[in-house]
């Protein structure tokens, strides 16, 4: 099978131009010698035998040499090479085959010749019919662009442009510009240079933007384009649309919503582009029960009248997600919008039910359409789709038919057609077969192996235990110059590692890594949990990071698994690698995970063990967000060293968060956490978290607080906590109540210290002091002769 896949020459290779234009020149010696010979005659010499056979000879490898060129070339490698009279042959327009040289060429050279002139006159008259200034524009754009691409940024950078700038040469150096953040340079660079962008061109910085997953920077400038731009741009739902696409392509599943929410609320309607955007992100991710609610919405809220497209999207993603009926149900409710179903429709229908294991009712589907729809005919899709279900089926004489009847119908198999029979006939171990059909596609140049086809045959190689074979097909694919993808690598990996070869699985993945196989749009979406496997190899044996390295190129293609995630970050609590754990969890999180109890436990006993008690309770908030209680034990364990750390606000918020939620508290850290916060000058904050306490059933140490606040001089904050633990029917220190009375009268807060002694009085407790007297004068002295009057008549009287 190996044998087949025959490496093809370089087509930037500069030896075909060599085979192919020498051969011209041979070719045109051998051809000027014999119209010279035969139409002009040599007036001076009989030609030798020599001659005649040396121009017979140039002749033949002339044609020779001209073939092997153009085996391999193509009209626009030929119009790359030398400008000569016969390369203008070789056009997309007039393309010349080499056998009329062979057969006719005196006619074939009348025929340039006479067509020179004509030629060369049409260029002419396009050229004069192009716009200088649009000529002039694209020239400068580029410039501009090639300055941008290849020298580092600086507003000097581009001085020499500032009076050309025009919308035309913005928005093309914006298209020609490679790297977003330079792109992003030089639209600020325009509006400070006076360039008034437009909606055209902040669209067009957006859609950069979110194309290269410069997510939150997109998020921002989206938001500033009514302020930058003095509200002569508007925002549009297509600017909405354009970002709620690329975080759904990211990945972000809960960002791309929170954004149509967004957009709702400002007032910017939603077109059917964005439903049909939102729709299509969350049957991407199986929200079957939101899609029906969005739709709705649709109908119902906003009265926007659903397209072929908006059908199209909900029968394949109701369809995806095993929902047939449903699937059907919306098929037939096109009919109320007048959607006309087209050939992707039905397509659709057809490989949800082939997918459903339902081959025959969609092979009769397919029946009725033909019948039913003059307009509509089976395509390429339709008879792919019915053969991969054929072939899911084991069903192979089936697809081999119906293959038979696609090419009788005049549709020519494309190499996903070959590639779904190539995989059916692997699947049902019939390789020898696959080798015929190979050997007759490639034989008659109806088919050139691609990468899906070489990891077909990998996986079957693989599948069957036949690993060395596997690897044979793998470098063979190199040979080839046939990029891998990540299924290429992935099955490889597994199978090794499933063999025990880690070394050999490690040196793969590092090639993956270093080759960025996983950041190429090329091939097929990477999936995560394939790679699974080597990732636990990495993180058992103190590798966590290069594991990591991968898993983050996986997550910026939106691909992502949950024991992946966990595999990692368990490997970085077991190096000590906490905070690059932690890393991997916010990612996880804003993916729409939620990680296990196990993963929250370990990062923050790490955390509290590496005396880093706010990542601790960072860690924690996710924890209790995520719907787990963690043990009382731990929730105090935090709150002890935030305390140690001095962290008011932190250790606040701590206890704030543990009382909302009913979680018992700690009456010397309860306490700790006031004596921080009067400390720190925060009165007000400390007798609100001291109310929140009491009314949730929780004490804490009175007298230590006041013992404190006396000694830090805060006597109206003492006094106004004995006040409150009386207020609450506690025992009180009468010693303490004395010596904040007595003073409160040395400072002159002479009010304070009579509301402390009434509430005393009031509940009889007054006849235990001794400061009366000093009281009592500091109230005279203050011309308060009622208060003092009130206290003398409650003084216990001496015993004479």
């Amino acid at each position: 099978m190996i044998s087949l896949l025959k490496p093809k020459k370089d087509y930037e290779s500069s030896n075909k131009f060599v085979d192919f234009f020498s051969g011209i020149f041979t070719y045109l010696f051998s051809v000027h010698f014999w119209i010279s010979l035969f139409f002009h005659g040599n007036p001076t010499a009989t030609p030798s035998f020599l001659s005649m056979s040396f121009a017979a000879v140039s002749f033949v490898v002339g044609c020779k040499k001209m073939r092997s060129g153009l085996r391999w070339a193509t009209a626009e490698d030929l119009n790359s090479g030398p400008q000569s009279l016969l390369s203008q042959v070789f056009t997309k327009e007039r393309f010349i085959p080499i056998s009329n040289f062979s057969s006719n060429p005196c006619a074939v050279l009348r025929k340039l010749w006479s067509e020179k002139t004509d030629n060369h006159t049409r260029v002419q008259e396009l050229h004069q019919n192009e716009k200088p200034r649009s000529r002039n524009s694209c020239k400068r754009a580029k410039d501009m662009a090639n300055l941008i691409n290849y020298k580092p940024w600086s507003n000097q950078l581009l001085s020499s442009f500032t009076t050309l700038l025009s919308k035309t040469n913005v928005l093309q150096t914006l298209r020609h510009i490679k790297e977003p953040s330079k792109a992003f340079q030089f639209f600020k660079w325009a509006h400070e240079m006076g360039f008034p962008h437009n909606a055209q061109s902040y669209f067009m910085m957006l859609e950069i933007l979110g194309r290269q997953r410069n997510l939150n920077v997109a998020r921002n400038f989206l938001f500033s384009i009514e302020k930058k731009s003095n509200g002569e741009v508007k925002l549009e739902d297509r600017f909405f649309n354009s970002l709620i696409r690329s975080y759904g392509e990211a990945g972000l599943f809960k960002e791309s919503i929170k954004l149509f929410e967004t957009m709702k609320s400002i007032g910017v309607s939603p077109s059917v582009v964005t439903f049909n955007s939102v729709l299509s992100i969350l049957l991407r991710r199986g929200r079957t029960n939101m899609a029906r609610a969005v739709y709705d919405e649709m109908l119902g809220t906003y009265g926007v009248t659903p397209d072929v497209y908006t059908y199209n999207i909900l029968i394949r993603g109701f369809c995806k997600n095993s929902y047939i009926e449903e699937g059907f149900w919306f098929f037939k409710e096109m009919t109320s919008f007048d959607c006309d179903p087209d050939v992707v429709t039905y397509n659709t229908l057809v490989d949800g039910l082939c997918k459903a294991g339902k081959v025959s009712i969609a092979h009769n589907l397919v029946n009725g359409m033909n019948k039913k729809c003059k307009d509509l005919n089976s395509d390429i899709v339709t008879y792919t789709t019915l053969i991969r279900g054929y072939c899911m089926k084991q069903q192979v004489d089936k697809a081999l038919f119906l293959l038979e009847e696609m090419t009788s119908r005049g549709l020519k198999p494309n190499v996903i057609t070959y590639n779904t029979l190539i995989k059916g006939l692997c699947e049902g171990q019939k390789l020898d077969k696959v080798k015929d059909i190979l050997g007759q596609m490639m034989g008659d140049g109806t088919f050139v192996p691609d990468t899906y086809t070489f990891n077909i045959l990998i996986h079957a190689h693989c599948s069957s235990g036949n690993l060395d074979e596997a690897f044979k097909v793998f470098e063979n694919m190199k040979n080839l110059q046939v990029p891998a993808d990540s299924a290429s690598y992935s099955v490889l990996i597994r199978s090794l590692c499933q063999r025990g070869d880690y070394d050999a699985a490690e040196k793969l993945f590092d090639e993956l890594y270093e080759n960025e196989t996983l950041l190429s749009n090329y091939g097929s979406k990477p999936i995560a949990a394939s790679y699974s496997p080597i990732f636990q190899y990495l993180c058992e044996h103190g590798k966590s990071k290069k594991a990591e390295k991968v898993l983050r190129q996986l997550m910026k293609r939106g691909t992502q698994d949950h024991l992946s995630y966990k595999t990692v970050i368990m490997g970085h609590c077991k190096e000590g690698a906490y905070e690059n754990g932690y890393g991997i969890l916010v990612w996880m999180l804003r993916r729409d995970f939620v990680p296990d109890f196990e993963i929250y436990d370990c990062l923050i006993d790490g955390f509290l063990r590496k005396d880093k008690p706010l990542l601790a309770k960072e860690t924690l908030e996710k924890m209790l967000k995520s719907s787990y209680k963690p043990k009382t034990s731990t929730l105090h364990s935090i709150l002890a060293r935030i305390l140690e750390k001095g962290c008011v606000h932190e250790s606040t918020s701590l206890i704030v968060m543990m009382l909302e939620r009913n979680i018992r508290q700690n009456i010397n850290l309860s306490t700790e956490n006031l004596l921080l916060l009067f400390g720190s000058g925060l009165r007000d904050k400390a007798f609100q978290i001291i109310e929140l306490h009491y009314k949730n059933g929780y004490r804490v140490k009175i007298e230590e607080v006041v013992q404190f606040l006396c000694q830090r001089g805060k006597l109206p904050e003492a006094c106004k906590m004995l006040l409150f633990s009386m207020e609450h029917h506690r025992n009180i220190d009468i010693d303490l109540c004395n010596s904040v009375i007595a003073a409160l009268c040395k400072i002159n807060k002479v009010s304070e210290a009579f509301n402390l002694c009434y509430e005393l009085a009031e509940k009889g407790l007054h006849q235990e002091l001794t400061c009366l007297n000093d009281l009592i004068a500091a109230l005279e002295a203050g011309g308060r002769l009622k208060e003092a009057a009130f206290i003398s008549k409650r003084m216990p009287r001496v015993q004479t």
